[in-house]
């Protein structure tokens, strides 16, 4: 079989990616490390987050990259550099960025959306991430809309190219099961276009999260959401310890994000700093939460 000399450069930029990965992720002696979202600590779209992640104890923050001219828009070089101090001073890393302004302003529909996205590519190449979660939520739902599913594969072919170039992953997070997501994912054709799983999201669908993380494998799975509605992490109806052992044999072992796992009536700091010790526990990471 013949392999274009575009899916030949994808191959081998996939192969690179694990491989700086795989080595990042050596040289901290530490698989699954664990982060937050920037929304989920009340501090979206600010380097505040990274002050509570260090209080609670955490590796990472997942941060918010939003419209032109917010007050801190990462193309802006000098707002890059107050989160890269942020993440010195504070010794937490960016684990990746996150486009939740899609939820609004939907990427499949709105014309403005793919500068964006464009634009983002650009941001991650200047500040060294690798992933971007594109939402697909609220406005910007998907669901049993074929029209609107096609129009993502335009845009995101588009795109792809762009985003293998800069080494960068676009992670699509929507409410689609694992058929229409790999449906999207083969139309588009690249390895810079993978999932971001969201283990909550995908079990109050109703879908097997398990079969769904097998199907998908490790190569088309950029980063996961580590979350529950209502309940900390390991105290809801998601069967965490399987979640861990599926992890672990599709050969997954980067980032754990957090997301809501809160309860009423507790403070996010003491329910962040509970889920992560629990994930440390479960997941067997090196560093104890504070």
């Amino acid at each position: 079989m013949r392999i274009s000399r575009r899916l030949m450069l994808g191959l081998c930029g996939a192969l690179a990616w694990r491989f700086a990965d795989r080595g990042a992720f050596a040289e901290s002696s530490q698989a699954y490390p664990i982060g937050a979202c920037d929304w989920s600590l009340g501090a979206c779209q600010t380097p505040r987050a990274f002050e509570v992640a260090k209080e609670i104890g955490l590796d990472g923050v997942q941060v918010s990259f939003g419209a032109p001219g917010e007050e801190f828009d990462l193309r802006k070089p000098e707002v890059r550099q107050q989160y890269e101090e942020a993440a010195q001073q504070t010794g937490v890393k960016i684990a990746s960025l996150a486009m939740g302004i899609l939820n609004n302003v939907p990427f499949a529909s709105d014309p403005r959306t793919e500068e964006w996205v464009s634009d983002c590519i650009d941001v991650m190449a200047a500040m060294g991430q690798k992933i971007v979660l594109l939402a697909f939520f609220g406005k910007g739902d998907i669901r049993n809309r074929p029209d609107l599913q096609a129009e993502v594969i335009r845009r995101l072919k588009r795109l792809a190219p762009k985003a293998e170039k800069a080494g960068v992953v676009l992670g699509i997070e929507s409410m689609l099961n694992v058929d229409d997501h790999l449906k999207i994912l083969d139309a588009v054709g690249s390895p810079a276009v993978q999932v971001y799983y969201d283990v909550a999201n995908m079990h109050y669908a109703g879908y097997d999260i398990f079969e769904e993380l097998r199907r998908l494998g490790r190569e088309r799975i950029c980063q996961v959401h580590t979350k529950e509605y209502d309940h900390l992490i390991g105290q809801g109806p998601i069967d965490f310890r399987k979640v861990r052992d599926v992890l672990e044999e599709i050969g997954y072992k980067d980032w754990l994000i957090l997301e809501a796992a809160t309860v009423k009536g507790r403070p996010i700091v003491d329910c962040y700093r509970e889920n992560a010790r629990y994930l440390r526990s479960l997941f067997h990471t090196s560093r104890a939460a504070s």
